[in-house]
């Protein structure tokens, strides 16, 4: 057999780079994907921690003061009567809920910045939540409280304001930017609307709509956390059955398209994802701005990922969240402010350093 046809094993590739060449690259390029991994997953475990350091504080804070001992003590079964009693039946569901609630913000919040491609693409500015708030009022009007009755009525409510919105911005497809600005639009309308519906109600159902509309986590217990809990983990499921569609997304519809995603349907399932992680959110504690928003910039900012990343946006929600329902109980105690109140402050805050320093880099 003629061996004059096969070629050394040094000799170059096509476009003047040989095997050895090649291998390196590709070395390179695997280094620097597992430096980045492990930068995530060290951005994670910071965060879940710190998060979890901020709930043992709050679980420790108010009228009984608890140390970190006696508060983790509880928590393994080896607590005092009243200790148990404080931690577990009286503080652990606010704190709960607050965590959960704020990782669900965050993946919403990271769903969609990453199919608008723009940092202003968070369901807070965009109408779902306040579409969300608009099915919850008109639900508890005609038919009374009741979380699962609620949590309809914010589902519901979201996903028809997502529909309103996709339907208006759709021009041969979807573009980030004329989602956000027909968003913002829709959601003055249903501002205007939610309005109407609390000056139409009795004084006191009015200052309580009032006082959630600002997002609380006040008088929340043991009953509403079972629900939230399954819902956040099952939404967060079906995300990790998704794939990574979402990124592919977040790199234009014509480089999905090109590897196989279905792109409007993926789309709407992402959208329905959100939607239902916000009304989530909003049928438990109203309207909670700025965390949708931040939790996925903050998130990047610290990973230093090309695109948005749900997992260390969840964390980051978490962590906002409880630092901020936090801060809500104690800045003024006994007065439990609303925790809206306080990320809506941290919201202008985390605003003007953005602004500041996009003025220096100009």
């Amino acid at each position: 057999m003629s061996t004059s046809s096969a070629r050394p094993p040094t000799e170059p590739e096509a476009g003047g780079r040989g095997p050895a060449t090649g291998f390196a690259v590709l070395r390179s390029a695997d280094a620097l994907s597992l430096r980045f991994r492990l930068r995530t997953a060290l951005v994670v475990v910071v965060l879940v921690g710190a998060a979890l350091s901020v709930a043992v504080v709050a679980l420790g804070s108010g009228e009984v003061p608890l140390s970190p001992g006696e508060v983790i003590a509880s928590l393994v079964g080896r607590g005092s009567p009243i200790a148990d009693l404080v931690v577990l039946d009286l503080r652990l569901p606010r704190v709960l809920l607050a965590l959960l609630i704020g990782a669900a913000l965050g993946l919403s919040g990271a769903i969609f910045q990453a199919l608008t491609r723009n940092p202003l693409g968070s369901p807070d500015v965009i109408g779902f939540s306040t579409g969300a708030f608009t099915g919850v009022l008109v639900v508890t009007v005609v038919f009374g409280n009741g979380y699962f009755l609620v949590a309809t009525g914010a589902l519901v409510g979201g996903l028809a304001t997502a529909l309103a919105v996709y339907l208006l911005a759709y021009r041969r497809g979807v573009q980030g930017f004329r989602l956000i600005i027909v968003g913002i639009a829709v959601s003055a309308v249903l501002t205007s609307i939610n309005e109407w519906f609390i000056i139409k109600v009795d004084l006191q159902a009015a200052y309580a709509a009032t006082i959630w509309g600002q997002g609380t986590l006040n008088g929340l217990d043991w009953k509403q956390a079972p629900a939230v809990a399954a819902l956040v983990v099952l939404l967060a499921a079906a995300l990790a059955a998704c794939g990574p569609r979402l990124l592919l997304l977040e790199m234009g519809d014509d480089v999905a398209g090109a590897l196989g995603v279905r792109v409007e349907r993926a789309r709407l399932t992402y959208l329905a994802l959100g939607v239902a992680l916000i009304a989530v959110a909003t049928a438990a504690a109203g309207p909670i701005a700025f965390v949708a928003l931040a939790a996925p910039q903050l998130a990047q900012r610290l990973t230093g990922s090309a695109g948005i990343a749900l997992v260390p946006s969840a964390a980051m929600g978490a962590l906002l969240l409880i630092v901020s329902d936090w801060v809500a109980q104690r800045a003024f105690a006994p007065t439990q402010l609303p925790v809206g109140v306080v990320t809506v402050t941290l919201g202008g805050a985390y605003f003007v350093w953005m602004l500041a320093r996009a003025a220096r880099t100009t």
